[in-house]
């Protein structure tokens, strides 16, 4: 007899671990119910009647509204399932009895890895030298200094690799756009991954230099420098010279040991399927709970795909200040969707929903596992930094969209990113990003894409102990003794968030 799911007890829809057919008998417990149709694995089964109008509910919580009568065994998809979410909510600071954090119950047992001190106290998990332009118009520029530094390098420098970043902004933006460019752009430039960083400019573009050098400020003397193209007769030459010099500053940095509590992860999820918040985003939720327990940091954003779990997040804020600057990150985000016509319900995507999932609400409720159980401590706007000392979970502005957020994630100052997909995903962001698969059937079948499989926690393993063997896993990745499949592939496309005109 085949099985289902039943995440929550007061769930009246459950998981098809595999594919259901018509006339087979399904348990778990003691009860069984006759499928009706044919269901596919990660899709969902109604195991109670539930009436139309009424509640469809898992996880523990309504994920939208029947359609149609739907009876036990029937298979509830998208033509007997609607969202039931609205536009703007006034929304009351009710935090839980049981929201009260219990660290200890999560502490880890190695408590340290190898990384790399910044001057600012940061700490990296890589060195490499990186070049950010101003423009895209100096995108060919940057990567032909990229590639003639790799010719420097001799092997025995402390140095991770040397990177030139591309994207297409910097010119024809203005007000609110171009500061957002900015404040990513200077955001990566004090990422502790980047030992040195060459900042590139064309010369006549709305993003000044000077305007830049404003937005990113103070920083160790040596570490970054500047180079106006126009202002050069040979920009390579002087591009490449000005890399020697960095290259120099950045070796004098030697991996030592660190406090765990100087983590800083980055959680996103693409791609997913029915199995995705049941696997791989428990189990990002369960380290995420780990890093915060070591007194370390965790990001959560893709802020539409909190839609309709958005009050579990408010009632875990460490204050009420944290709770208003949650409902402002959460309004203020549906009223973009708004400013342009669209509906917040608009999302989950095609692939979302070939995976099995539904509506927002039920792409939300699995999307928000990634954050663990630990208490909200702070909201972050695009292309703001993590404060130092700043522990716990954060919330962070960005879109879904899988590159904008991971991209908005490295510019916060996640050193790495826990990445989870029940579809699979060949992209790499700047920083190292671990790709967590939500079954075993994805993580056999795109090895070369994906490095962890969650879907052993449908084949018997418990949470504690995948979470405690991913912890030890992401440490080796953090110390450098192990690298991702992502940081084999291309990850010079920076991916920037913009809500503008262009000229």
């Amino acid at each position: 007899m085949k099985k289902y799911l039943q995440i929550h007890p007061q769930d009246n829809v459950a998981v098809a671990i595999e594919s259901f057919q018509p006339g087979e008998a399904i348990a778990a417990g003691a009860k069984t119910i006759t499928v009706k149709e044919s269901i596919p694995a990660g899709h969902k089964v109604a195991i109670a009647p539930i009436s139309r109008g009424s509640d469809v509910v898992k996880y523990g919580f309504p994920i939208g509204a029947a359609k149609v009568n739907i009876e036990p065994g029937e298979w509830v998809h998208t033509e007997r399932l609607q969202s039931k979410l609205a536009g703007l909510v006034d929304y009351r600071y009710e935090p839980k009895k049981n929201s009260a954090w219990q660290p200890d119950g999560f502490a880890p047992k190695e408590k340290s890895f190898w990384g790399y001190e910044r001057p600012d106290g940061q700490v990296g998990i890589r060195n490499e030298v990186w070049i950010i332009p101003t423009v895209g118009c100096v995108n060919a520029i940057a990567r032909e200094i990229e590639s003639r530094a790799q010719a420097m390098l001799t092997g025995e420098e402390h140095i991770d690799g040397i990177f030139a970043f591309n994207h297409p902004y910097g010119c024809s933006q203005i007000d609110e756009d171009l500061e957002k460019t900015q404040q990513f752009l200077a955001s990566l430039v004090h990422h502790p991954n980047a030992g040195a960083v060459l900042v590139l400019s064309l010369g006549c573009e709305n993003n000044t230099l000077a305007s830049m050098q404003k937005a990113i400020g103070s920083f160790a003397a040596g570490r970054v420098k500047f180079l106006v193209c126009q202002d050069c007769e040979d920009e390579i030459e002087a591009g490449v010279a000005a890399i020697r010099e960095l290259i120099d500053y950045a070796d004098k940095c030697q991996r030592t040991l660190q406090p765990a509590s100087k983590l800083v992860i980055g959680l996103k999820c693409g791609g997913s399927d029915g199995f995705s918040g049941i696997t791989a985003n428990a189990l990002a939720g369960q380290v995420s709970n780990i890093v915060a327990a070591a007194g370390g940091t965790a990001i959560l954003t893709e802020v539409p795909e909190m839609f309709g779990a958005e009050t579990l997040l408010m009632n875990r804020a460490v204050n009420e200040e944290i709770f208003q600057k949650i409902v402002q990150l959460i309004n203020g985000f549906k009223e973009y969707y708004m400013r342009y016509g669209k509906q917040i319900n608009e999302n989950p995507s095609p692939g979302n929903k070939a995976g099995g999932i539904t509506t927002l609400e039920e792409k939300s409720l699995g999307c928000v596992q990634k954050g663990g159980v630990a208490l909200v401590t702070d909201v972050l706007a695009y292309g703001q930094r993590v404060k130092n000392k700043t522990q716990g979970l954060l919330l962070l502005e960005s879109p879904g969209n899988d590159l904008v957020a991971a991209n908005a994630l490295a510019a916060a100052g996640a050193q790495l990113i826990l990445f989870t997909t029940g579809r699979g995903t060949p992209f790499a962001a700047p920083v190292p990003t671990v790709k967590i698969a939500s079954n075993s059937k994805l993580a056999t079948r795109k090895k070369n894409w994906l490095d962890f499989n969650a879907g052993m926690l449908l084949e018997g393993a418990s949470l504690e102990e995948l979470g405690e063997r991913f912890w030890n896993y992401m440490l080796a990745v953090a110390s450098g003794q192990e690298k991702t499949v992502s940081e084999h592939l291309d990850k010079h496309e920076l991916a920037i968030f913009k809500d503008g005109v262009c000229l």
